[in-house]
C-alpha cells in the first residue's frame, strides 16, 4: 500500500529525457505527483549553462574568469560601460528545452496511465540566485530585476506549452545559505526580506500558477555551498515564505534539505528540534530531503521518524537536491531507497 509520496528535485540519471523520466517512473511511479524532465545534457549542472551563455551577451563583459571547479571559481560578469541589462535580452533556456521534453513526458505519462494526476514539473532558479551567480552579491542588487523579468517571461511561455497543471519549482540555495551564515539575531528579519523577494516573483506569475519551493544548500560537483548547525534557518525561511505567499498562486510543496550533497543527514535529534516551530498549512506538502546513497536504510528510517514527529504528519520523501551530479549508480540507489521509504 502506498503510504507516502515521493518528490524528485530536478536532475536525474540518464543520457536523455526519455531515459531519465522512464527510469523515475519505473522506480517511483506510484509515489509521484509531479515529474521533472530530468534536466539532462547541458541542464544537468543547474544554472551553469545559463551563466556561461552570458559570455556572448553584447551588454556584458567578463570581470573574473572561472572554471566552475568550486563555488569561488565561477565566472563573474559586469555590465559594459554605457550599456544596460534588460530581461528581454536574457534567454534562460527553459522554453527551448521544454519544447523538446514535454512531448516525451506526455507519451510516458499516457503509457503509465497517469494522464489525470501526474503533473509536469519545471525547475525555476530564483531570480536572486541567477543574479548572484552571474554578478556577485553587490551586482545582484543592481541587476536582479532583469532576471526577474526574464524568469517571468519563461514561466508564462512554459505554461503556454504545457498547460495550467504544470508545477513550477523555484530553487533557492543562495537564500538559505545566506540565512544560515547570518548571525542568529539577524536571521528573522533577513528571512522576511528574502521571502518577500521570492513571493514578489511568484506574484508576477499568472494567477493560478502552481508552485513548489526547493530550499537548498547547494550541490555543485556534489559538494554543498553551505551547512546548518541545526534546521532553524530553513524553518525561519519556510515560515516567512508561507506567511507572505500570494493566495492566488498556490504553494503546494516546500522541500527542505537535511542531507548536504555528499554528506548524509545526521541522526542527532537535536539537529531537527526547530522543526517543532514550522508552520505549514495542511495544503502545503513538506518534502524532507534526506535520502542518501551513503547511509543505511535503518538510519534513514530513524531520520524519517524524527522529522515526522515534529509536523505530526507523513512527509514527502526526497533527496536533498537533484541527482545529476552523482554517478548513475549512486543516483539509482537514491531512487530505489526513496521507493523503500515511501512504501514501508
Amino acid at each position: 500500500m502506498t503510504t507516502r509520496e515521493a518528490h524528485l528535485v530536478g536532475s536525474l540519471p540518464g543520457s536523455s529525457a526519455a531515459e531519465a523520466m522512464g527510469m523515475a517512473l519505473d522506480i517511483l511511479g506510484p509515489f509521484l505527483h509531479s515529474l521533472p524532465d530530468g534536466e539532462t545534457g547541458e541542464h544537468r549542472n543547474w544554472i551553469l549553462s545559463i551563466v556561461e551563455q552570458l559570455r556572448a551577451h553584447p551588454d556584458l563583459e567578463l570581470q573574473r574568469e572561472g572554471d566552475w571547479s568550486d563555488y569561488d571559481k565561477t565566472p563573474r560578469f559586469r555590465v559594459r560601460r554605457g550599456h544596460r541589462l534588460f530581461g528581454a535580452t536574457l534567454d534562460l533556456g527553459h522554453v527551448a528545452s521544454v519544447r523538446e521534453t514535454f512531448p516525451v513526458f506526455e507519451k510516458l505519462r499516457t503509457a503509465a496511465g497517469r494522464e489525470g494526476d501526474l503533473a509536469f514539473q519545471q525547475g525555476v532558479p530564483s531570480d536572486l540566485d541567477l543574479a548572484m551567480f552571474s554578478f556577485g552579491p553587490l551586482g545582484a542588487l543592481r541587476h536582479r530585476r532583469a532576471f526577474t523579468e526574464a524568469t517571468l517571461v519563461e514561466v508564462r511561455a512554459v505554461a503556454t506549452l504545457t498547460g495550467p497543471s504544470t508545477l513550477f519549482q523555484v530553487e533557492m540555495p543562495a537564500e538559505l545559505v545566506l540565512l544560515a551564515r547570518a548571525p542568529a539575531p539577524a536571521r528573522p528579519p533577513l528571512a522576511r526580506l528574502l521571502a518577500r523577494g521570492l513571493t514578489q516573483l511568484a506574484a508576477g506569475a499568472p494567477p493560478g500558477t502552481r508552485f513548489a519551493v526547493h530550499l537548498c544548500l547547494g550541490d555543485m560537483n556534489n559538494r554543498a555551498y553551505g551547512t546548518m548547525g541545526d534546521v532553524g534557518p530553513l524553518v525561519l525561511l519556510a515560515n516567512a515564505l508561507v506567511d507572505a505567499w500570494p493566495a492566488d498562486r498556490p504553494l503546494e510543496l516546500v522541500h527542505a534539505p537535511f542531507a548536504a550533497a555528499d554528506r548524509p543527514a545526521t541522526v542527532d535529534p537535536d539537529f531537527y528540534a526547530p522543526l517543532g516551530q514550522i508552520r505549514l498549512p495542511a495544503g502545503v506538502r513538506f518534502a524532507a530531503g534526506f535520502v542518501h546513497e551513503a547511509q543505511t536504510l535503518g538510519d534513514q528510517r530513524r531520520i524519517r521518524t524524527i522529522i515526522e514527529g515534529h509536523p505530526g504528519r507523513p512527509v514527502v520523501i526526497a533527496s536533498a537536491c537533484g541527482l545529476g551530479r552523482r554517478t548513475d549508480e549512486a543516483a539509482r540507489v537514491v531512487l530505489e531507497r526513496t521507493a523503500e521509504l515511501c512504501a514501508d
